[in-house]
Order: structure tokens, then C-alpha cells, then sequence
């Protein structure tokens, strides 16, 4: 036992890398958490059981070999524990940064559920490619023998960058099309600096554009192409767009000035980060500097909404959320952090009207409480009687998730089917939609998710694809 570099949870305590003090990184969006030194990620590694079946992986849609790289890494062995973690994954330091680890692997650890506090999975995860990426043994993406065969995907999110990079290694001609003028999707413009930086995010992107996969910026399906033309260019079809309507509220004065959808206002908010030109900076409508902000939701993106209003410098920032902090879907970790720098959270509360005119001045809201379960088996709010009060606000954020867009009316594909909820159908044992050769992945098909499902998503689909008859 004394020579053994794991098992050693019961004399080393649990431990994460340093963050930086809230009154710091709340006036800038870098990072902030410092990464781990090799002594410490070695030390938090050793923590590992090395249980016979372990929950960490089972817990991980992508089933990285957890306990392997860990004890590689507590070994010294760095360069073999990086290999390993990126054989299951395309993206390894962006899943370390923004997966909820606390609901996936490291909240299934064994030993957390022995009371001896979790590995700090995510953090080495991090540590482990970060490191790659510094010494140079990240590797440049290099095609297989050329197929003669082309793929064409529609989205350059997460499962979009992942087919694209598997496809290529297969030696597939691959053209990404994607409306923005960055590829990366909402790892680009939806998720903070302070969770994930965009040179992280960039140098994926670059690996991708090096190893000779053509990418189509500011490229609308609908617009600049019609879904038929694709097709007859391509051998086969992935659409991977993620969804991005934004789910609305319906209350008396929720037209006015000042009351904004999350995804604006995270994407002016990245978009200024880049260095670029924001009009809705420039006149004021999606930055909350010097305004009483209200984010009305309970999810990351909500998460996401409030601290970068506190970067902005707000005068107050409150949360409005109708169900208790046991029962909202965003991370605990985030709700730690927001509450840290400065973000204030009214619990089981729900909006009813925005008040103000033309402009907004306040949200009227009613407290809530938790009733019987619902379909979903959650506890359902219902409206306390008579509990109304009024939020001074200058900036309503509604930050209540997305729905899918009208796929087939965009992209002029009548045939493309869609589900009750508007996600693409496809058939789950080969991820085809309705049209022949074309293919679906990721939250447009499972709705709203985990960037490391989309992951596992376009994982999946690659094989599918490559094993298709008329693109093999």
C-alpha cells in the first residue's frame, strides 16, 4: 500500500486549483481558476480509487477512461495520460472547463459518495491538455488517404468540429458552413471568457483549418446555398446547427426597451472580448454597466448572464428563479461563484409583468411555491396568493433556454421531418434524418444539452456516416 501511487483519499483531502478572489476576477473575464501545478494535479490524482467498476466513466457520456489517465498522471506519466484522454475525446481542456463535473463524473465518484469529497477529475482533465498543447505533443490533424468523397456539415459547434475532425482523419474531403463569422458556435459566443477563453477555443478551430478542413464563415443554409444544392455538391449531409431560439416569456410589457434574450447578450458581450465592434455596446441596450440587472432563469446560461453583468460593472444583479436552489438545473459550482462576486438570487419567484412602458423600470414578480411532481417528476411552482413585489431593473435578461428554429423553413428542405418539439427526427440507429444522406447531431436533435453530448454525438454520427453505403 505504501508504494502504491493511488488509493491515497484517506490521508489527502480533496482540493482544487486556487480560484482568483471574487473582488479580482469580477472586473475581467479572464479565467478564474489558476491551473494546477504538476505536483498538485499528481497529488489530486492519487486520490483515485481505481474502483473495479467506475461510476466516473459509466457517468461520462463519452466514457473517457478516467481512472487510466489519473493514474498515469499521478505516476509522472503526462504525455501517456493525454494521449489517452484525447483518444475519447476531440476537445479534452474545453470539456475540463465547462462540464458540470459535479453532475457527471465527479458527482459518481466513489469515494464522494464515501464522504471523502470527490477527484478533482475536471481540473486534471484540464491540466493534462493544457500541458499537451504547451509541450507540443498535441499533434496536427492529418488526413487519411483521400476517399475522393466529400461531407458537408451545417454547424460548427461541438458536434459539428467533431465529425468534421474524424471525418478528415477518414480521409474525407470536409467543408464546414456555419452563419457566424467565427466557427465554434456557443463555445465562441455563448459561454464566457471567465469559463472558457477563446484562444482555447481558437487553437481547436486552427488544428481543424490546418489539417485541411474548409470552412465556410457567415455561410447561411437557406441564403447563400439551398439545402438541395448542398447535397448535390456533397456525397452526404451533417446539419448540426444546436438550438438557438430563445424561449420567451409571456407578460404584459415583455416588448419593452431593456428586456433582452441571454444569447444577445452573451454574444455582444464575447463579440467585444474578440476586439470587435458592438452596436449594442455602443448604444448602450446589451450592456449592463451603471443599470439594475434582473436575469430571469436557473441554468448555466443564466449563470453566464449574471456574472458577466457583474464584469460589466452593474449597479446590482439579481437572479429570478422560480423554483429553490435544490431544484434549479444550473451547476451549484456557478451559483457558488455568482454569489461570490456579488449576485444575488431570489429564490422561488417567478415574473408576471414588466413594468416601465417603453422602457423597462422594474419586473413585477410573485413568490412561488413547490407543489406536487410534474410529468418530469419535478416539484411544480405554483403562485402564493397575494405575494407580488416589484425589482427595480434597467436590463431584464430572460434566460429561459432555447428551442430549436424551423429547420425546414430555413433551409428551404420541406422534407427535412421534425418531432413535436421542433428537433430534427432522425432514425437512432443510424442518425439519418428523413432525407437520404443527410444526417443529424447534436442539441438539434436532442434539444438543448451538454457540449460534451454534442461530443458523444458526433462521435456517434461518424461512424454512421462512414459506413453508409454511398460514402463509404
Amino acid at each position: 500500500m505504501g508504494d502504491n501511487p493511488m488509493l491515497k483519499f484517506v490521508g489527502t483531502s480533496q482540493d482544487y486549483p486556487l480560484k482568483r478572489g471574487a473582488n479580482e476576477r469580477a472586473h475581467d473575464f479572464a479565467e478564474i481558476s489558476k491551473t494546477f501545478l504538476l505536483e498538485k494535479a499528481e497529488e489530486q490524482a492519487s486520490r483515485c480509487s481505481q474502483c473495479g467498476v467506475p461510476y466516473c466513466s459509466t457517468h461520462c457520456p463519452l466514457h473517457n477512461h478516467i481512472p487510466d489517465w489519473l493514474r498515469l498522471t499521478a505516476e509522472g506519466r503526462l504525455r501517456e495520460a493525454y494521449e489517452l484522454s484525447n483518444a475519447t475525446s476531440t476537445m479534452p481542456e474545453i470539456c475540463g472547463r465547462i462540464c458540470p463535473q459535479d453532475r457527471l463524473c465527479e458527482g459518481n465518484c466513489v469515494i464522494e459518495f464515501s464522504g471523502h469529497g470527490s477527484v478533482t477529475i475536471g481540473s486534471v482533465e484540464k491540466f493534462i491538455t493544457d500541458t499537451a498543447w504547451k509541450e507540443g505533443w498535441v499533434e496536427p490533424l492529418v488526413s487519411g488517404k483521400a476517399r475522393g468523397q466529400s461531407v458537408g456539415i451545417i454547424g460548427a459547434g461541438p458536434a459539428g468540429l467533431t465529425t468534421a475532425e474524424y471525418l478528415r482523419v477518414a480521409g474525407y474531403d470536409v467543408h464546414v458552413y456555419d452563419r457566424h463569422d467565427r466557427a465554434g458556435g456557443l463555445l465562441t459566443y455563448g459561454i464566457p471568457g471567465f469559463k472558457l477563453e477563446k484562444d482555447v477555443v481558437m487553437r481547436r478551430v486552427q488544428r481543424l483549418k490546418d489539417g485541411g478542413i474548409v470552412f465556410h464563415e457567415s455561410f447561411e443554409v437557406g441564403k447563400d446555398a439551398t439545402m438541395e444544392q448542398l447535397r448535390h455538391k456533397h456525397d452526404a449531409i451533417l446539419i448540426a446547427t444546436g438550438v438557438y431560439k430563445a424561449r420567451d416569456i409571456k407578460a404584459p410589457g415583455v416588448g419593452a426597451s431593456g428586456v433582452v434574450a441571454a444569447l444577445d447578450y452573451l454574444n455582444a458581450s464575447n463579440r467585444a472580448g474578440f476586439g470587435d465592434a458592438v452596436p449594442g455596446h455602443e448604444d448602450g441596450s446589451l450592456l449592463a454597466k451603471d443599470k439594475h440587472v434582473v436575469v430571469i432563469g436557473g441554468g448555466d446560461t443564466a449563470m453566464d448572464c449574471v456574472r458577466t453583468a457583474i464584469r460589466q460593472g452593474a449597479k446590482s444583479v439579481k437572479c429570478l428563479y422560480r423554483r429553490d436552489r435544490d431544484n434549479m438545473p444550473g451547476s451549484q459550482r456557478e451559483v457558488q461563484n455568482a454569489e461570490e462576486e456579488g449576485v444575488e438570487f431570489v429564490w422561488l419567484s417567478a415574473p408576471v409583468a414588466f413594468e416601465g412602458g417603453t422602457q423597462v423600470s422594474g419586473v413585477k414578480a410573485v413568490k412561488m411555491r413547490l407543489g406536487q411532481p410534474d410529468a418530469s417528476g419535478r416539484r411544480a411552482p405554483e403562485p402564493e396568493p397575494g405575494s407580488e413585489f416589484t425589482l427595480e431593473a434597467d436590463l431584464v435578461i430572460k434566460a429561459l433556454g432555447y428551442d430549436p428554429e424551423e429547420l425546414p423553413k430555413l433551409f428551404g428542405a420541406d422534407d427535412l421531418s421534425v418531432t413535436r418539439w421542433g428537433t430534427l427526427r432522425v432514425d437512432h440507429k443510424t442518425m439519418m434524418t428523413s432525407v437520404d444522406g443527410v444526417f443529424a447531431a447534436g442539441d438539434i436533435v436532442r434539444g438543448a444539452s451538454l457540449v460534451v453530448w454534442a461530443i458523444r454525438d458526433g462521435r456517434d454520427v461518424t461512424e454512421h456516416m462512414h459506413n453508409r453505403k454511398s460514402v463509404v
